[in-house]
């Protein structure tokens, strides 16, 4: 299975509506969208806004991805899903609400 066809897979799993076609597509829950994109298949980050991105990639490419992204420093909060077969791992969410005392 493609990688694209993966990430759209787990998108629908979790409970999104998923949009578009190719590579880049996006996942809507509630008052959530996030834009996913498929690294492997783009070979770039894109450069848009929109609040939530989520890149999905293979093992070998996820340590390269998050380096990337850290160095880039989006306006946009990120998270990195690894789909290994059939399985997958959230190996970096965006960071949760920052809170102070």
């Amino acid at each position: 299975m493609r990688l694209v066809e993966q990430a759209r897979s787990i998108f629908a799993e979790l409970g999104y509506t998923v949009e578009g076609n190719g590579p880049t597509f996006r996942a809507e829950r509630e008052w959530k969208v996030v834009h996913v994109n498929t690294v492997l298949e783009t070979g770039e980050l894109p450069s848009e806004s929109g609040q939530f991105h989520c890149f999905v990639a293979e093992p070998d490419d996820a340590d390269d991805l998050e380096a990337r992204l850290r160095s880039r420093n989006p306006e946009y909060e990120w998270a990195i899903i690894v789909v290994d077969g059939d399985d997958y791992q959230v190996e970096r969410a965006p960071p949760g609400p920052r809170v102070s005392a």
